[in-house]
C-alpha cells in the first residue's frame, strides 16, 4: 500500500452542530454525551478555540475546591459564577466566553446546576461533559430534564477519518454524491476503508497512526483503551457485578462471529442465566460500550413498539472489535479479505456504527415469522422504513432482502456491498445498491427515491 499524505490535526464534523447550538437564541447549556476515550473534552476546548475569545474549563475530577463549592453553596448562580471567575482569573462574558464543565458526573450538583443556569444565565454558553455511565447513574430527580441540549459524539465516522487521512476533496465529492468520480477512485476508498476496518475511529488510535503509520503502535493504543475499560468494570461497580460485565464484554466478539448473531445470554456462561446478565448488559450499554440492536418481525410504524425483545450487540468501534478479536495487521493488505474476516461481523459493524454517527439512526433488524429470511438492519426515516442489506464483499445475492420486499413492499431498500452504486426499480420498490464506503449517503438516497415516488403519484 502507497504511503499516504497526513493532516496534521482532525476535523469533527459535531462542530457543526456546536455552530447551530451557538447560534440559537434560545440555547440550553449543553450535555455532551460520549463513551470515554471518543474525543470529547477535546472537542470543546477546539470548539472555545474556534468561536469564543477565552474559555472557561473546569474540570471536577480535578478540583475540589469548586467541587466543593458546587456541593454546598447551594444552587447560587450569581455566587458560583464568581467562584468560576476566581478560578479561571477573569471576569465571564456572556456570548464572548464560554463556560466548560468537563467530567461532571463526578460532581452531581454541577450536574443538577445547569437546569438554574438554564433558568437564570442562559445568556452564558456553558457545555458540560463526562462519562456516559456517570451521567447516566445521576438521572433522576437531580437530573436538568428539559433544561440542557443533548448531543452525542461518537468515534470518528468513516468520512471524518478521511479527511484526517488528508483526502478532504474525495470526501467531499462522496458526500456530494458524485458517483461517476467516486467509481473512478473506488481502489482509493475501498484501501481508506480497510484502514478504517482496522483503525477504527477512536481519536488516539487515529492519531498514532497519523504519527507513527505503524500498525503495531495502532493496536498498542487500542489495547490500552480496551484495558482502560476493563479497568473501570473493577473500578466503578461492585465485584460480582464486575465479574458479569466482564464475561458479557468477552462475550460480545464471540457472539457476532457466529452465522446467526443474535445475542444469546446463555452463550455469555453455560452456569449464568439471562436474568442474572440483564444488570451487566445495562452497565455496558449505559457507558456507551455496546450498542443494542432489536429485532422487530413486523416492520410497521412506528417501528420501537414492535421489538420483540430478540437483539444483537455491537462494539463502540469497529477497530476496538478487531483489536479485542485479535485480527493481525496483515489482513489490509490481503485485498478484500479484512471485509471477509470474522463472517463478515467487521462489516456488519462499521455499517450500523455509521448508521449511528453519521446519519443520526437507530438501526433494527429483521427476521421473517418462518425464521428463514433476515434483513441485517431497518431504519426508519422519512415516514417510512428502509431495509438495509449488507455483504462483506460485492456478491449481490441478497434472498432475505429480496423476501423483504416481496411480502412488505418497502418504498427503497438498500444493499451495501464493495459493488459500484446503481439504482433500479423493481416493482414498486428503488433498489440502491450503496458501496460500503460511501454508506454516509444512505440518508440522502432514500430521501430522493422517496420524493421521487411521491411526485410522480402526485
Amino acid at each position: 500500500m502507497s504511503k499516504i499524505t497526513f493532516k496534521e490535526e482532525m476535523k469533527r464534523e459535531k462542530i457543526q452542530e456546536l455552530e447551530t447550538w451557538k447560534a440559537n437564541p434560545r440555547r440550553k447549556p449543553l450535555l455532551l454525551m460520549g463513551a470515554r476515550q471518543v474525543g470529547k473534552t477535546w472537542l470543546m476546548q477546539e470548539f472555545g478555540r474556534m468561536h469564543y475569545e477565552r474559555t472557561a474549563y473546569i474540570r471536577f475530577d480535578k478540583d475540589e475546591e469548586l467541587k466543593q463549592q458546587f456541593s454546598t453553596g447551594g444552587y447560587n448562580i450569581p455566587n458560583l459564577m464568581t467562584a468560576i471567575e476566581a478560578r479561571v482569573g477573569f471576569k465571564l462574558q456572556a456570548g464572548k466566553h464560554l463556560i466548560i464543565f468537563d467530567e461532571i458526573q463526578e460532581c452531581p450538583h454541577a450536574l443538577t446546576s445547569l437546569k438554574y443556569f438554564c433558568e437564570e444565565a442562559r445568556e452564558h454558553h456553558i457545555m458540560a461533559a463526562g462519562s456516559l455511565l456517570g451521567v447516566h447513574q445521576h438521572e433522576g430527580t437531580g437530573f436538568p430534564v428539559g433544561k440542557v441540549n443533548m448531543q452525542t459524539l461518537y468515534p470518528l465516522s468513516f468520512t471524518e477519518f478521511l479527511n484526517a487521512m488528508g483526502k478532504e476533496i474525495l470526501c467531499e465529492q462522496l458526500k456530494a454524491r458524485n458517483h461517476q468520480l467516486i467509481s473512478s477512485f473506488a481502489d482509493t476508498l475501498t484501501n481508506m476503508l480497510r484502514l478504517y476496518y482496522y483503525i477504527g475511529g477512536m481519536p488516539e488510535a487515529v492519531s498514532s497512526y497519523l504519527e507513527t503509520q505503524d500498525f503495531n503502535e495502532v493496536r498498542q493504543v487500542q489495547d490500552e483503551i480496551l484495558a482502560s475499560y476493563a479497568a473501570d468494570f473493577s473500578k466503578h461497580i461492585p465485584a460480582a457485578l464486575a465479574a458479569k460485565v466482564s464475561m458479557l464484554w468477552d462475550s460480545v466478539p464471540v457472539q457476532l462471529a457466529k452465522e446467526n448473531k443474535r445475542f444469546i445470554y446463555k452463550d455469555v456462561h453455560k452456569n449464568v442465566r439471562a436474568k442474572d446478565l440483564e444488570d451487566a448488559l445495562d452497565w455496558l450499554l449505559r457507558a456507551g460500550l455496546i450498542y443494542r440492536v432489536n429485532r422487530i418481525s413486523k416492520p410497521a410504524l412506528p417501528i420501537n413498539p414492535y421489538a420483540d425483545g430478540a437483539f444483537k450487540v455491537y462494539f463502540l468501534d469497529v477497530g476496538l472489535l478487531g483489536a479485542k478479536t485479535g485480527i493481525e495487521a496483515g489482513v489490509i493488505i490481503k485485498g478484500n479479505t479484512i471485509f471477509q474476516e470474522f463472517k463478515g461481523a467487521l462489516t456488519e459493524q462499521y455499517v450500523q456504527q455509521q448508521l449511528r454517527a453519521e446519519c443520526n439512526v437507530m438501526p433494527y433488524y429483521w427476521l421473517s415469522e418462518s425464521m428463514r429470511a433476515e434483513v441485517d438492519f431497518l431504519m426508519e426515516y422519512h415516514s417510512t422504513i428502509v431495509p438495509i442489506e449488507v455483504k462483506a464483499e460485492q456478491n449481490l445475492q441478497a434472498k432475505s432482502l429480496k423476501s423483504y420486499c416481496n411480502k412488505h413492499v418497502p418504498a427503497v431498500a438498500v444493499r451495501c456491498s464493495m459493488a459500484p452504486y446503481f439504482k433500479q426499480e423493481r416493482l414498486a420498490t428503488t433498489l440502491i445498491d450503496l458501496p460500503l464506503y460511501a454508506v454516509c449517503n444512505i440518508t440522502r438516497e432514500c430521501r430522493d427515491a422517496i420524493d421521487e415516488k411521491q411526485a410522480s403519484n402526485a
